[in-house]
């Protein structure tokens, strides 16, 4: 599997989800997205700022790793998160246009400035707490996509308590069709 293409495909795929839940969230009042429904972040506002600020740290990270990610470097742009529990956007609206403009930067990247080689190199950091880190690339965009999924999984219950539904979140709708394997 080439790395590239199956991480352009996950960008593809989260930019198809936060679509998805963000026009479902639009639906329900203020009071609704901030209510605090006893999830690990609280409220749905709560979950989708952790999912954010989870890309900005790793996003502002990956920026660092070549000087060919100038697409990245718009991250910096962000409020920068003092934890993974804040707020950045308390407001939806505001939220929304963050979300989105981050998506299509990964988008962007991947397609433009991402090369496969990279995947296989390191890359240093240090990680929230302060510890430093030194790990594969190409494991680390792998943990950057399973996070995003893991927390729209709890979304996906908070909304379903709710008797939302955000329709259809599997990958496979991302993954192209190849020819026919079976006879006619």
């Amino acid at each position: 599997m080439e790395l590239l293409k199956h991480f352009t495909l996950m960008a593809s795929y989260n930019h198809r989800m936060n679509t998805q839940f963000t026009d479902v969230i639009a639906t329900l009042s203020d009071e609704e997205i901030n209510e605090d429904l006893g999830a690990f972040f609280s409220s749905i506002i709560g979950t989708l700022n952790h999912i954010l600020i989870g890309d900005i740290i790793w996003l502002s990270r990956f920026s660092a790793h070549s000087s060919k990610y100038q697409t990245l470097k718009n991250i910096l742009e962000l409020p920068k998160p003092n934890g993974l529990a804040d707020i950045l956007f308390s407001d939806f609206s505001s939220f929304k246009i963050a979300r989105d403009k981050v998506d299509l930067l990964l988008l962007h990247w991947l397609k433009s400035e991402a090369d496969e080689n990279d995947f296989a190199k390191k890359l240093a950091y240090i990680n929230t707490q302060g510890t430093k880190s030194n790990r594969n690339f190409g494991e680390l965009v792998c943990h950057f996509f399973n996070h995003q999924t893991h927390h729209r999984g709890q979304l996906s219950t908070l909304l379903s308590q709710k008797g939302l539904d955000v329709g259809s979140t599997d990958f496979l709708m991302e993954i192209p069709e190849r020819k026919k394997i079976f006879p006619s």
